[in-house]
Order: C-alpha cells, then sequence, then structure tokens
C-alpha cells in the first residue's frame, strides 16, 4: 500500500473491515436489513469510512452503500425499503488511502452474471492481489475499483460457469487466492461465508431463533441477542439455507494457523471472542504480565484511551500501584479528522486527548499502550502529561516493537516510517521522551492469547511473513485454466 493516509490517532494501525449476514429461517419473521444494521453498529469500530448493507428481497438483489458511519449512511427509509428481505450482509469500512474511499470501493460488491447475481462482503488483503487482477484484465476482466473485492467477484464469477453452485465457485476460486480474507456472500436464497487457510481475520457463527448470522466479531451477535455457536474454520466455506447448514473445505493446507496478533491486542471489540480467546481477557494478562517485569517505581498508572486501559487495569492490580483516569478522550471527534502540519497535529490531539493535571500532577506516572506504530502521537502524548505537571513518565506497552509493514489486511505506514525499525528500546524511548521504556514480549504475548491449536501471525514484530509476499510479475502469469 502506498500514501497511507492517518487520523489524528496516528501511532494506531487500522483494519480495513468487518463484515456481517444474517439469514431468516423458512417461518421467520425477522427483518434482516435491520438487524444487519444494528450489528453493523456494533462492528463500527472495524471501520469508519464507509458502509452497507445487501439483501435478497423476493429473489431480487438490492444494495444501499454510502461514505460515513453507519446512522450517516441510513435512514429509516432506507431500512423500511428493505422489508421483506429474507437474507442481508453488511459491510463497514476503513479506506486504506485517500484515493480508495472512492464509491465504487465501498462494500458490498453486488454483481450480475450469467449464471445469476451474488452480493459478496469481505475482509483481509490478497497478496498476490495486483497478479490476479492483471491476470484478469489481460482476459477482459473491468474493474471499476482499486481493492480486492471485485477480483475475488471475478474469480468466483468464473468458476461459477464450470460449477453448479456458488459454494463450489468459491471453494474453486480459493486455490486462486493468497493472503488474507474473510467474507460472507449472499444469492436470492443462500448466505455462504468463507475464511482462508490461515485464518488471519476472524469469523464466527451465531443464531438468533432460526436464523443464522456470520460475523467478523462475537460482540455483533450478541448485540442482537443471539448465540455464538463456533469460528469459522481456516479454509472453511459454511453454507446457510433453508433452515440449515452444510460445512466444506477449500483443498488448500495452510502451512499453520495465523490469526492476526493484533486483533487481541487492539482490533477486536473487548468483549469479543475469537477463535477461543477471550479479548478483554487477553489485554488484561498483557498488562498483568507487564507489572511482573516491570523494573521502576511508579506513584500512578493510566492507559491510552481506549485501547491502553484493560492492560493498565491489569498493570495496576498486579503491581498494586493505584490505576487512575489521566488521560480525558473527546468522543465527538470523528477518526477522520486529519492534519497535516505540525502544530495543527498537536492542536487536534490536545482537542482529542487531554491530561487531567489533578490527577497526574506531582506523580511518576506508568502510561500504559497496546503499541507504538510511529512514535509521533506517543510523544505528544508523553509532552502532555509532562505539561500537567507529571514528574516522571514511564512508558509500557502491551506489545513488543512493531518493526515490519503488513501485507494481509492492515493499514500500515512503511517500515522505514515504524520508530521501532533499526532502533533500540532505549533509542525509542529517547524518541518518544519517556523517562523509560518496557514492550512485552513476543513470547509472553503468544502464552497469555495461547489456545491449543491455535497459530498467529507475527510478521509484523518478526518480518516472518507465513505466505509469500512478493508478487511474480504479471506478465508472466497463467492462473487461469482456459474454460472448455
Amino acid at each position: 500500500m502506498t500514501e497511507n493516509h492517518y487520523s489524528i490517532d496516528g501511532d494506531k494501525l487500522r483494519e480495513e473491515c468487518g463484515v456481517f449476514g444474517l439469514i431468516a429461517g423458512p417461518d421467520s419473521h425477522r427483518e434482516p436489513a435491520f438487524d444487519t444494521y444494528n450489528a453493523l453498529y456494533a462492528l463500527q469500530h472495524r471501520g469508519q469510512d464507509s458502509c452497507g448493507i445487501a439483501v435478497a428481497q423476493r429473489g431480487q438483489l438490492r444494495v444501499h452503500k454510502g461514505k460515513g458511519l453507519v446512522p450517516d449512511v441510513f435512514t429509516m427509509q432506507d431500512l423500511e425499503a428493505f422489508r421483506g428481505a429474507n437474507v442481508a450482509i453488511g459491510h463497514v469500512r476503513h479506506a486504506t488511502n485517500a484515493a480508495s474511499v472512492n464509491p465504487a470501493n465501498i462494500q458490498p460488491l453486488l454483481v450480475r452474471h450469467a449464471s445469476g447475481s451474488m452480493a459478496l462482503c469481505y475482509n483481509g488483503t490478497l497478496a498476490n492481489g495486483r497478479s490476479l487482477r492483471a491476470e484478469s484484465e489481460n482476459r477482459g476482466g473491468i474493474f471499476q475499483g482499486t481493492n480486492d473485492a471485485e477480483v475475488i467477484a471475478y474469480l468466483i464469477v468464473r468458476e461459477h460457469l464450470r460449477t453448479h453452485t456458488l459454494e463450489d465457485a468459491v471453494i474453486n476460486a480459493m486455490e486462486y487466492m493468497i493472503g488474507a480474507y474473510s467474507m460472507v456472500l449472499l444469492q436470492s436464497d443462500k448466505l455462504i461465508a468463507a475464511r482462508d487457510p490461515n485464518g488471519f481475520r476472524p469469523l464466527c457463527i451465531g443464531r438468533i431463533g432460526d436464523a443464522y448470522i456470520f460475523a467478523s466479531e462475537s460482540c455483533a451477535i450478541e448485540a442482537l441477542g443471539g448465540v455464538f455457536l463456533r469460528d469459522v474454520e481456516p479454509g472453511e466455506v459454511v453454507v446457510a439455507q433453508d433452515g440449515e447448514l452444510k460445512s466444506f473445505h477449500c483443498r488448500i493446507r495452510a502451512a499453520r494457523r495465523s490469526l492476526c496478533l493484533f486483533e487481541l491486542i487492539y482490533f477486536a471489540r473487548q468483549d469479543s471472542v475469537i477463535d477461543g480467546c477471550a479479548v478483554g481477557a487477553v489485554r488484561e494478562a498483557a498488562g498483568r504480565e507487564l507489572a511482573r517485569q516491570n523494573t521502576v517505581q511508579g506513584d500512578l498508572v493510566i492507559g491510552v484511551p481506549d485501547s491502553g486501559i484493560a492492560a493498565a487495569m491489569g498493570f495496576a492490580s498486579e503491581s498494586g500501584i493505584p490505576y487512575d483516569i489521566g488521560l480525558m478522550k473527546n468522543r465527538y471527534i470523528a477518526r477522520t479528522f486529519i492534519q497535516s502540519q505540525k502544530w495543527e497535529q498537536e492542536k487536534s490531539l490536545r482537542i482529542k486527548l487531554n491530561a487531567v493535571s489533578a490527577t497526574v500532577r506531582g506523580k511518576r506516572v506508568i502510561l500504559v499502550d497496546d503499541s507504538i506504530i510511529r512514535g509521533r502521537t506517543c510523544a505528544r502524548i508523553v509532552k502532555l502529561l509532562r505539561d500537567a505537571g507529571a514528574r516522571e513518565v514511564h512508558m509500557r506497552v502491551s506489545s513488543p516493537p512493531f518493526r515490519y509493514q503488513c501485507h494481509f489486511g492492515t493499514v500500515t505506514p512503511p517500515a522505514e516510517d515504524m520508530v521501532a525499525s533499526g532502533r533500540t528500546p532505549e533509542e525509542v524511548c529517547r524518541i518518544i521522551g519517556a523517562d523509560s521504556l518496557q514492550y512485552l514480549s513476543l513470547e509472553s504475548l503468544k502464552r497469555l492469547a495461547g489456545v491449543e491449536g491455535l497459530g498467529f501471525c507475527d510478521a509484523c514484530f518478526t518480518g516472518d511473513y507465513v505466505l509469500p509476499v512478493r508478487e511474480a510479475d504479471p506478465r508472466q502469469l497463467s492462473i487461469f485454466p482456459t474454460l472448455e
């Protein structure tokens, strides 16, 4: 990715999106579009730039989508127009760069083709997406946007011409797709969920009454009053139709399961459970482990809102150092509030975050956050605390040093812009202006998040990518067999 844009949360990574789907039972009185709207609220943290809903209504597929937050894009009139639908899918998205907020990239993607119609939402990034796109274009494919959703749709449509069902087409298409993808698709009478063979991005299954649900996180299921059933397995394709679930598996065997560690550290909502890991419990345990490794004295523990609070509370509980609110967050500033000049960024930070001088004045502060990416915002927060009278500021981070770019669905700056890349923790400490800095070790983090049989993608810390991320020359590719 190039020309990434960042909000004033300059040290915070961004997920690309969250997906949701619900299919009503044969005799259900549910309204899937309304349920999807409410579920997207629960997934809003996964994307704030655009959103959309597609439905199957009396045999026809319809879609409404646009830029903005869920309540900005949908009115009651929009949802009323979807009454009587039997199945719906929804999407929230964070754009990866300034150009990608164009309407053609907003999902769900609705496709009408020779074998029928389908709508698709996905979360992730294909490592071979550019190669697949180039090969498709060489064979006559036409693309309107710049993201991988159209590439995936092209593959599925192509395979649908040689198969009888949409699920068979999805299984075949997965043989060409290298990278991270959790997706939901709908036809007029069925809902399909698929997860890549490594399981980079989360996807789970739930039920409410006689309706089946697929969602990026379990919190969306619980928001509707539904019951979490299980996670979609890596490489699994699940079909919900006529009140039943059917499971299939693609033919690719992954080298190892590779859930993104940052789902547990930052992306997922605190009350979600992902692949057996209770997100909030992992974050609190990370803070406890940081406290056990701590070597400095402190008077007060504070967390950077909102992602550092759970770890800060765990740190305080384990260390016996009091926890308090030392930073107040203004929740009425949009995440897309961007300023380019340094003085504007500093002013913006003071509007969004304010140090509570009565709490921190004269104190040795232990400041806890989930990560440090570029270091700029972290440095400004340390300065805010010092300006508010903090005597010392000791930075504690509930993840290892972030040094490498992600190629599997996380919006990251290039490696050269990451403060920890090529630097020791002592050097990073001097850059951010803290009195001391301590990271959580990768071994400790994996142990705390450990669930039997669950593996993680830790490439952002180690540079050890599970899949190849350098693409071949598209002009030399021949990835599609000729149709008979």
